[in-house]
């Protein structure tokens, strides 16, 4: 199968033949027809990620057909329109168990444990209890800018932080998880602010719902935060990532307001400074979020059948498999408006 495989971290990826991923009996191989681009990727990519092994194929938002069924595949037949969460689980596990497939304690990623969807051909192991059908209405190029980012937002703003409508949601950074949370909370009935440092990123927030915008480059993102709101937001979320957007997030809560870190914290943003004097003084609850089920994918289904979510609108390029490496070296010094997906079907 063709893939586009690095070979050493922060060099180009090149597109090649490569061996076929190996059917094992719990496991489908799906023929990847769509995968997004994401952040992520190019936290793998620099080398931030200890779980990855050189050469490397990367891409976790993924959406295709099933082409191969392990022997003990139950659930599952060829031909099947699927995604599947970034994250899997064993089903064995008490994190399993209990319905948390997406922080399983032996948990599988596609593009980072094993090869992932910058490829013709993707495995996914435990088939039964991590695959998604996908409607019949939606396209795989959509399905695929679900991925990681819309998921996410979706489990942070519905689970995490049980977002309420009329609520003040602040949103660090207008990424794709950014642009998804706007998206979602304002569908949900809460009012949203929408912080970053690019006037276009800051426009597509907008359109998305954002009632308020904040140019981060140029103002003074928590003391116009408290303006607006009158003393702070109930829930804040931290898309991006940073030392210094994390601090912004909490700091922009109101008393007993939600902290949600989405935003990956790798490299020299690890281990930021907290102002824990304002987590006590005010009770501040801090909350982390990983992903989602593959279960919980029908209540996100709903409202987009109801027409209340788009993630259409997300999409801001497509690109073939040649252009994945450009698309994901760019993610280091610019991000572009809306999701990058990989057409796997363009020449």
């Amino acid at each position: 199968m063709k893939a586009a495989v690095f070979e050493a971290f922060q060099q180009p990826l090149t597109v090649r033949n490569v061996p076929d991923p190996h059917l094992l009996d719990t496991s489908v191989i799906i023929e990847v027809h769509a995968c997004g681009v994401c952040r992520s990727d190019w936290h793998a990519w620099m080398g931030h990620d200890p779980t990855i092994r050189l050469p490397h194929v990367p891409g976790h938002e993924l959406a295709g057909v099933i082409a191969a069924t392990g022997k003990d595949v139950q659930n599952w037949q060829v031909g099947a329109r699927v995604t599947t969460p970034f994250c899997g689980g064993c089903g064995h596990c008490p994190q399993c168990i209990s319905g948390h497939q997406h922080i399983c304690d032996n948990d599988y990623q596609p593009g980072f444990h094993g090869w992932g969807a910058f490829a013709e051909y993707v495995m996914i192991p435990h088939a039964d209890i991590n695959l998604v059908q996908l409607p019949e209405t939606l396209s795989f190029i959509a399905a695929a800018s679900l991925g990681c980012r819309f998921i996410t937002a979706f489990h942070a703003l519905n689970t995490q932080a049980n977002l309420r409508p009329g609520e003040w949601l602040v949103v660090h950074g207008c990424g794709g998880v950014g642009l998804s949370a706007i998206m979602i909370a304002a569908a949900q009935g809460a009012r949203v602010i929408a912080i970053d440092i690019h006037p276009e990123k800051l426009e597509l927030a907008r359109a998305l719902g954002a009632a308020y915008v904040i140019n981060a480059r140029t103002e003074d993102v928590v003391s116009v935060v408290q303006d607006v709101t009158a003393g702070g937001a109930q829930v804040s979320l931290d898309a991006l990532g940073s030392a210094l957007t994390c601090q912004n997030s909490v700091r922009s809560l109101a008393k007993r307001g939600r902290h949600v870190q989405v935003g990956l914290m790798l490299a020299d943003d690890a281990n930021p400074r907290l102002p824990m004097h304002e987590v006590i003084a005010k009770e501040l609850v801090l909350l982390g979020s990983h992903g989602m089920p593959a279960h919980r994918y029908d209540a996100l289904f709903a409202m987009m059948r109801a027409g209340i979510l788009e993630p259409e609108k997300l999409i801001g390029q497509t690109v073939s498999l040649h252009q994945a490496s450009d698309a994901l070296a760019s993610m280091g010094t610019f991000t572009p408006s809306g999701v990058t997906v990989i057409d796997l079907k363009q020449t």
